[in-house]
């Protein structure tokens, strides 16, 4: 196995409630001849999740989208939500590693389309659900959960007016899906009442630095603070957020220090009593 597996507890089930196990994937970048990739990532079926949420960037190939299919075979017998990234539109380029490390004037430099559509007919007709732009109910296990999902800030595709707005009555858990975890992301679904956002995009950095405690990411390729580049973070009264450091790299940069492909599997716990 040539990834790590990241858990997390958060206790946000209401009181005696069974806990789920929410396998949460992203950035696989996956193209034809990563046959090692492929093969780690049938394996996360392995991990026996109850609800699998992929935060986006599952292509880096026009030729992808039967492979990504075939390389999660086993998880579309189960529950499961994804948004989309920038990855899933456009093909990736060349480009100087360093321009991560200035700042960003939103300048987008894009490779040939992907057949997106294609890859969201596939996930969708094994019965997933599609959450760009979109709300929905579901039930795992005892609980009710709204998830809303948008498409990627990092387009600026992400128009959270869309799935704007509280929780449906019914609902004991809402959570939000978006692929890069902007800060007007964070804070609009925050005040909506939001409990836990899962998010992608970052690669934890990609390459960290030795820093005391462990290391530290230069970058998030967004407005987040790069404390939060990776795991499980809140802060103030915004919702809990989930950064997966994700599986994969562009094909070229493939490159990754000190932020090994990861998948995250994150245990959603009952609230104590009183």
């Amino acid at each position: 196995m040539s990834y790590v597996i990241r858990s997390a507890q958060i206790p946000i089930l209401p009181v005696g409630h069974r806990p789920i196990r929410v396998l949460h994937f992203s950035d696989l970048h996956i193209t034809p001849k990563r046959r090692r990739e492929i093969i780690d990532i049938k394996s996360f079926a392995n991990l026996h999740p109850d609800l699998v949420i992929s935060t986006g960037d599952f292509l880096g190939h026009l030729h992808a989208v039967p492979v990504v299919l075939y390389a999660l075979e086993d998880l579309l017998d189960l529950p499961g939500l994804f948004v989309f990234g920038s990855n899933d539109y456009f093909a990736p380029v060349p480009k100087n590693p360093f321009s991560y490390l200035t700042q960003d004037h939103g300048e987008r430099l894009h490779g040939e389309p992907l057949p997106f559509g294609e890859l969201a007919q596939g996930l969708t007709k094994r019965g997933w659900l599609d959450l760009n732009r979109r709300k929905t109910i579901l039930k795992i296990k005892d609980t009710i959960f709204e998830a809303r999902g948008t498409d990627d800030a990092h387009l600026e595709r992400d128009d959270y007016s869309l799935v704007e707005g509280a929780p449906v009555a019914n609902a004991e858990v809402s959570i939000g899906v978006t692929h890069a975890p902007y800060k007007r992301l964070l804070t609009a679904m925050g005040e909506d009442g939001v409990d836990l956002i899962f998010a992608g995009h970052t690669h934890g950095g990609q390459v960290r630095l030795p820093w005391p405690g462990g290391s530290r990411a230069l970058t998030t390729n967004c407005d987040l603070p790069t404390w939060r580049a990776r795991g499980l973070t809140r802060f103030g009264r915004e919702p809990w957020l989930h950064v997966s450091a994700g599986m994969g790299t562009s094909p070229f940069a493939r490159i990754r220090i000190a932020s090994p492909p990861e998948v995250s599997l994150v245990t959603l716990t009952a609230k104590e009593s009183g």
